[in-house]
């Protein structure tokens, strides 16, 4: 039974569905949709919630093309009636997943996709098996007193920001669309008090596996050491066969390249400015990806203890510099899941011990592309890295901008500071002021250059592949969502074809790329953002 695919609605979206995780995990036998805790299970079978008028804002199609959907299938006036959950495919059986975490720190209990439904998992040629996922679809048994649902703003958000991640090089959930449900959604973006109504939106996002660490957490914390060995051995069989057949020893090969995997994300996350924003264990993949976007932020002014989560204002738990921390935090707590089918504490230990070394080694590597030095000098590298991000951290200073500008960095001294003006947010009178240590360091930068190898040329085109020129800044998110809640999606598109080549030039996209306006800098949705959906 678990190798049975069926074809879909006959001649239209003809492609093959294996829904392996719903055959070979247990179910919640209760069918009634209501908020409760689920035991035993893994998830819970339930249908999207029926829209009013689906339609389409936003298709990726050639993600669509590598699913298996065919150019037929594209022009269907169907498919946004299946992508968001209204018209269920033969052979789909939707569910919700079922999982716990810790939030800000403190065990939650049971979480589980709240506002998630996955329409199940597809065979593709080049990816193999491939989670069709909505948010935003409507009430689970996960959804505790929340109603399940998402409105426009963030769905934007989630739709351009795991695009612009996977253009970026970076492990991500993918967007596969981005529908209007035709319904009013209301929410109290700043939690004052004062709900309005909202556009009504589901995204279609698709992974590999959903499953996060709070997935072997939850049967962990309960004591169901059944369901956690089903889990962990589900995991390993569907995402990392290479480790052979689920036993102790492989137990531990798995934690070990989670581990590996988390630490070379938030390395590739610090590379480009990305702070998360809400990095609870039940929002961190177990393969890796980036998932759940949601108060995220990009880096304007460089600062490690930026956070764009209004939760986590005080406590800045969550913010830029801190992510390598919490990610071993949270393998932590993975650890302390799984030990009970490894009984042995030493090898996890050593797991979370290498992560700090391996993550200081990477991060050196990382500053050293991004600075375009042909090797890693570490005695007098790590001095000449550090130096820098403290002079960043002490005036306001563009990370994105300042990267970019350094590949083209003049021979001539005199003329640094108007090369570098446009990187600052203060106005040319102080960064006069504060240039000079800036110059200083500069100046041991060039020296540092003379032990390169390669040309100029090689260097500004090494470091330009790393330090992207483009990147889905708070303020241009924005925009785009003012535009399209007034029914003009155009911003949607043309930042999707921007954010598509972000270490190119693209010249006749140069608006993209400069520093956040002032009048962003307070502005909601261009700072700080809450977790209201």
């Amino acid at each position: 039974m678990c190798n049975i695919f069926v074809a879909m609605m006959n001649q239209a979206f003809n492609f093959q569905i294996n829904n392996q995780f719903t055959l070979q995990l247990p179910a919640d036998t209760q069918q009634q949709v209501f908020p409760r805790q689920v035991e035993g299970a893994a998830f819970s079978y339930v249908l999207p919630q029926k829209t009013q008028q689906p339609s389409l804002v936003s298709l990726n199609e050639p993600l669509a093309l590598a699913l298996g959907f065919t150019t037929k299938d594209l022009s269907n006036n169907e498919i946004a009636e299946v992508l968001t959950g209204n018209k269920i495919i033969d052979g789909m059986q939707p569910y919700a997943m079922n999982y716990g975490g810790h939030q800000f720190g403190q065990w939650a209990g049971q979480l589980g996709d709240g506002r998630a439904i996955n329409l199940g998992q597809i065979q593709t040629d080049n990816s193999g098996l491939q989670t069709l996922q909505l948010k935003g679809a409507g009430k689970t048994p996960y959804s505790r007193h929340a109603d399940g649902l998402a409105v426009l703003r963030s769905s934007i958000r989630e739709y351009l920001c795991s695009e612009a991640m996977f253009h970026l090089g970076i492990p991500t959930t993918r967007a596969l669309s981005l529908c209007l449900t035709g319904d009013k959604v209301t929410r109290d973006m700043f939690y004052d008090g004062n709900p309005q109504e909202e556009l009504g939106a589901v995204v279609c996002r698709v992974s590999s596996s959903f499953m996060r660490f709070g997935s072997f957490q939850l049967p962990a914390m309960r004591g169901d050491k059944t369901l956690l060995k089903q889990m962990v051995d589900f995991s390993i069989k569907q995402n990392f066969p290479h480790l052979g057949e689920p036993c102790s020893k492989v137990y531990i090969k798995w934690y070990q390249e989670i581990s590996e995997r988390t630490c070379q994300l938030i390395v590739d996350w610090m590379r480009v400015g990305f702070v998360h924003g809400v990095m609870n264990t039940d929002n961190m993949s177990i393969i890796g990806e980036t998932i759940d976007y949601g108060p995220y932020g990009w880096i304007d002014a460089f600062d490690l203890t930026w956070t764009p989560n209004t939760t986590d204002a005080q406590g800045k738990r969550y913010s830029f510099g801190r992510q390598p921390e919490i990610g071993q935090w949270n393998l932590f707590q993975l650890g302390n899941a799984i030990y009970t089918l490894i009984d042995d504490a030493e090898p996890l230990n050593k797991i979370l011990n290498d992560y700090a070394v391996k993550y200081q080694r990477l991060w050196l590597e990382m500053m050293q592309a991004k600075l375009g030095l042909d090797k890693l000098i570490e005695e007098s590298d790590a001095p000449l890295f550090n130096r820098l991000e403290k002079l960043m951290m002490s005036i306001d200073v563009d990370m994105t901008l300042f990267y970019r500008a350094l590949s083209s960095l003049p021979q001539h001294a005199h003329l640094w500071q108007a090369h570098f003006l446009d990187c600052f947010y203060q106005d040319e009178p102080l960064v006069e002021h504060y240039f000079e240590p800036f110059s200083l360091w500069l100046s041991d930068y060039q020296q540092r250059l003379t032990l390169n190898s390669s040309t100029q040329q090689e260097r500004q085109q090494a470091m330009n592949s790393v330090n992207p020129k483009f990147v889905l800044r708070n303020y241009l998110a924005q925009q785009a969502i003012e535009k399209a809640e007034q029914g003009d999606y155009s911003m949607i598109e043309e930042l999707l074809q921007v954010l598509q080549r972000p270490y190119d030039e693209q010249k006749s996209y140069e608006q993209y790329a400069v520093k956040r306006p002032t009048w962003a800098k307070n502005k909601a949705g261009c700072s700080m953002l809450s977790c209201s959906s």
